[in-house]
């Protein structure tokens, strides 16, 4: 029988990686990670729903909100693991999918959320770990707005999606190989 747990230390961290769609279903694998929302961040709640924020005429960015215990997976590891599911030197895309609302950006809860955010960027700037320079944005979080219902789990509900097909699951195979030890 597993030993019981009642952790009230939960951290919040709030990260855009392109479509909510891959970085939500990682996420939700995780040990440690309570719970992994796809929503909105970074314009205003009359706007925060998918087919708006789709047009691009919306400052929100495809956010994955999580809620993680930090005794099991640190807020450096929750960055490491979100810098490894996208590419952080395209600005306002990824991919095929072009648009603010697809821009990387870290939307640190507090102080030393902002001072780890810069200096991973920093290190992997440093150490040439990408050929371009990582274009991340580094902002305060503002209200969270969650995305509509059937955006949750959404990969998981709709594995036969071409999307999903075509871009998700390649992403998740190598997510699975790369964190393998710190899968649920």
């Amino acid at each position: 029988m597993g030993v019981l747990r009642m952790t009230t230390n939960l951290q919040t961290a709030t990260l855009a990686g392109g479509c909510f769609w891959c970085i939500e279903a990682a996420f939700n694998q995780l040990q440690g990670i309570e719970s992994a929302v796809s929503g909105y961040m970074g314009g205003t709640k009359e706007t925060a729903d998918y087919k708006t924020v789709c047009s691009g005429e919306t400052d929100h960015a495809e956010v994955v909100q999580l809620t993680f215990d930090p005794e099991l997976i640190s807020y450096r590891e929750v960055l490491e693991i979100f810098f490894a599911l996208h590419d952080p030197t395209q600005l306002n895309r990824q991919g095929n999918d072009i648009g603010r609302q697809y821009r990387s950006a870290i939307f640190f809860h507090n102080e030393e959320q902002q001072q780890a955010a810069n200096a991973i960027i920093s290190e992997i700037n440093d150490d040439k770990i990408w050929p371009d320079p990582v274009v991340t944005e580094v902002a305060a979080a503002i209200e969270f707005f969650g995305g509509e219902e059937y955006h949750q789990g959404y990969f998981n509900n709709n594995p036969e999606n071409q999307y999903c097909q075509a871009v998700v699951s390649p992403k998740l195979l190598k997510f699975k190989q790369t964190f393998a030890s710190k899968l649920k």
